[in-house]
């Protein structure tokens, strides 16, 4: 099975690429960026003495609209690094499952039709739900990178998307028939902060055990007179692992699981004459009780002032039943929390970006500052830093050691 789904990537590469050479310069358009980023730690962790990490990224997306009723789009990326996040090892990658980020890699290549009011997605794609923006309770199609915990970025899955719009509703089905998981930290960098009971035990990280069944989700939505709702389902696996422990004479063996999900989720946005209120809530269950049960919720308002975006709300957690596994969810970790985030165009070729989560019983907190400057049509130059405080049992607060400023420089193609 495996070899057949890479020949039959290998042959899409190999036709995207001929389509290439063969269109028009109306039916193709490329673009591309070359990133390179250094972070900068002033204190270390327990487990890493690292303090800069340099990490290169080169992306190439090619679109070729060979009718008007059918898109194929492509992305590839090319990494290095200098901290192992990265894959030493050079091959293709299509799978995204591997626990370090690979140096090359398929990042969408999927075909989309359209007909009268259905559009279909093919391929390897990103799925996106839910309309809040500061947390996201019912986007269960959209595994991340969380190398980096407060740096993720959203991995594309395999799957068969189908669409209906009329008037104003639309539905949209998802088939995922195979399981994308989210990257955890990994466990010998200063992203994963172990319990004491841990830190005097070598520990075996076994990779993981993926789900063999596919997932389907569901999903209407409304757009009303002053309103917009939706309702949402999904039958699969959460994308965040449950780690597994066991006890030998060489130390603690660790191996990722993947627990089956069953959500119930919905969100709606209200433009009012002040600001915009946004709401999003899912309720997580556990059909084998392998987890926790509990329903994540935000509540959000936003408002637009000349070229400042300002965004901010509550995100909460209610647990409904408890579970007996160890699971790594920052989802859960933002929540119980008050968000924010303010953007301002300052003009053109400038912008300002600033990041808030503040727990609400103030045992953790997470700020960002982010600046923008482009310098003529393919240059931009960034620069920031991420402000992490709190208490040792605290998810934000147990990353403390891990502030950062950041300075980048990207060139667009």
């Amino acid at each position: 099975m495996r070899r057949s789904l890479v020949k039959h990537f290998g042959s899409g590469i190999g036709l995207l690429a001929y389509a290439c050479l063969c269109a028009s310069a109306q039916t193709f358009s490329q673009r591309g960026f070359l990133d390179t980023t250094l972070t900068l730690y002033p204190q270390t962790a327990p487990n890493d003495t690292g303090r800069a990490v340099t990490a290169t990224l080169l992306r190439y997306e090619p679109t070729w609209t060979p009718k008007p009723w059918l898109k194929l789009s492509a992305s590839f990326d090319a990494r290095a690094d200098t901290h192992d996040q990265v894959e030493r090892a050079l091959h293709l990658d299509w799978q995204d499952r591997s626990l370090e980020r690979p140096a090359l890699s398929i990042r969408r290549l999927s075909a989309i039709l359209k007909h009268d009011k259905f559009t279909a997605e093919i391929g390897k794609q990103f799925v996106r739900w839910g309309k809040a923006d500061i947390l996201n309770p019912t986007d269960r199609f959209a595994p991340k990178d969380f190398l980096s915990v407060v740096d993720a970025e959203v991995l594309a899955i395999m799957a068969v998307r189908l669409t209906y719009s009329s008037g104003s509703n639309s539905f949209d089905a998802v088939w995922q028939p195979r399981f994308t998981p989210s990257r955890t930290p990994l466990l010998n960098q200063r992203w994963t902060v172990l319990p004491s009971t841990l830190t005097e035990f070598q520990l075996n990280d076994l990779g993981s055990t993926f789900p063999g069944r596919s997932s389907f989700g569901a999903r209407w939505n409304h757009n009303g007179p002053g309103y917009e709702c939706s309702l949402s389902y999904f039958d699969g696996f959460n994308h965040l692992p449950l780690f597994v422990g066991t006890f030998d004479p060489n130390g603690v063996d660790l191996r990722r699981t993947y627990p089956s999900l069953r959500l119930y989720g919905g969100d709606a946005a209200v433009p009012l004459r002040w600001f915009t209120v946004k709401t999003e809530a899912a309720w997580f269950t556990s059909p084998k009780n392998q987890e926790d049960e509990y329903v994540l919720y935000v509540l959000q308002l936003e408002r637009q002032i000349h070229d400042l975006t300002l965004a901010g709300g509550y995100a909460g957690e209610v647990v409904t039943s408890h579970g007996n596994g160890i699971q790594f969810s920052p989802e859960r970790g933002f929540a119980r929390a008050f968000l924010g985030r303010a953007m301002y165009q300052i003009d053109p070729n400038r912008s300002l970006i600033v990041d808030f989560d503040i727990r609400q019983n103030g045992r953790g907190s997470f700020v960002r500052f982010e600046y923008s400057h482009a310098f003529g049509q393919h240059w931009r130059a960034t620069t920031g830093f991420a402000w992490l405080r709190g208490d040792q049992d605290d998810f934000l607060g147990q990353y403390h050691r891990n502030s950062h400023g950041i300075v980048g420089l990207r060139y667009s193609f």
